[in-house]
């Protein structure tokens, strides 16, 4: 299955120009940052849509965690 791209990575390949290898220092943490405040606000979305579940007997993170790493490819770094 092909990984999608998050709001944030796209953002970052729009706005740091393809011909850098690399980020420098603050935009690179500023770009990490962003990614997990996003795959937070991910989760929180998933989490609130399955609130009619037992949630004493459902791993919120860990199966939040599974269809993360396979739809985005992990922590995306």
């Amino acid at each position: 299955m092909e990984k999608k791209q998050t709001a944030v990575e796209w953002l970052a390949e729009q706005l740091v120009p393809k011909a850098m290898l690399t980020y420098d220092a603050i935009t690179y943490n500023a770009i990490q940052q962003a990614k997990q405040m996003e795959k937070e606000q991910h989760f929180e979305s998933y989490r609130q849509g399955n609130v009619f579940l037992d949630s004493d007997s459902l791993n919120f993170k860990g199966s939040f965690d599974e269809y993360y790493n396979e739809t985005y490819g992990g922590n995306n770094e």
